[in-house]
């Protein structure tokens, strides 16, 4: 398993961080990159010790690049059997609900969290074809992905993992379609608000029929705008959770619930577990340990 460099990193602008036997690598991601890419990072889990972690919607597409053991399985919480599959470098789309993964320990991977639109262009597909589903990384970006891991797999260094990376997504982002300017400014507005704005007057704002706006916004974000609406409402509410001595009612009413009741059931539906269940987890590099 590759080790964790230091000179080059440090020149690099990377910043290691450890916590018991995690490692984890992260540097700013180039300007070219910042209105697709959220963040990117790289870890390293030395113990060989299985575990389990749920991943809950948060309106952004995912790529796992594994350089290390794949995950032993990753299936939707709701499917009732989701038999044995091992997933090596894969890609996420979008999430209506919660997710599980099931690793055997000793990961070491790279993992991307895309904007919706940033996505769209880097994969080249309807984003509707991903919702919800999880799919090799080259079943997406064909051979190319393949040979990205391998020369990714084959240095020690993270800051030229990076590098690689960076050039690899610069050059599908330069050839993919662009998103309607429409649809652009629906999901500006959909963040803006984190989620609290009626899809009526996006309509309206972007001057497009309701049925159209939910045609486009689909095929190329992967949720309606109203299920994205529910997911960003839902993110934020996660996100102040996390602040000690939150108060679920005054959650609620800032992140644009009808009251307690409806917050804590868009948990149950969004995530499989109530506020406090998600509040007392631990995150694992996006991900959840219920």
């Amino acid at each position: 398993m590759a080790g964790i460099g230091g000179g080059d990193e440090a020149r690099s602008g990377a910043v290691t961080t450890r916590f018991n036997d995690r490692v984890r690598v992260t540097r700013p991601w180039r300007q070219e990159l910042r209105p697709y890419v959220h963040c990117y990072d790289g870890y390293r889990v030395a113990a060989a010790t299985s575990y389990r972690v749920r991943l809950v919607p948060r309106g952004r597409a995912v790529v796992v690049i594994n350089l290390g053991e794949p995950f032993a399985q990753v299936f939707r919480l709701s499917e009732a059997d989701p038999g044995v599959r091992v997933v090596g470098s894969l890609v996420a789309g979008l999430e209506d609900g919660p997710r599980v993964c099931d690793h055997p320990g000793g990961q070491e991977a790279i993992r991307l969290e895309l904007t919706p639109l940033g996505a769209y262009r880097l994969f080249g597909v309807p984003m509707r074809e991903l919702t919800n589903t999880v799919t090799e990384l080259r079943d997406v970006l064909g051979p190319e992905a393949d040979e990205l891991v391998e020369r990714m797999s084959a240095t020690p260094d993270w800051a030229r993992r990076f590098d690689l990376l960076d050039a690899a997504l610069l050059t599908r982002l330069d050839g993919g379609p662009d998103p309607s300017p429409e649809v652009a400014h629906a999901w500006r507005l959909l963040t803006r608000s984190a989620g609290t704005i009626p899809v009526a007057r996006i309509a309206t704002e972007v001057g497009w029929s309701h049925g159209h706006l939910v045609r486009r916004f689909t095929q190329q974000v992967g949720l309606t705008p109203k299920m994205s609406a529910r997911v960003l409402r839902f993110h934020r509410s996660v996100e102040l959770l996390s602040r000690e001595g939150t108060d679920l009612g005054d959650l609620a009413a800032t992140c644009g619930f009808y009251d307690q009741a409806h917050l804590n059931r868009e948990f149950r539906a969004l995530a499989g577990v109530t506020p406090l269940g998600m509040a007392a987890a631990r995150r694992v590099e996006g991900a959840h340990e219920l």
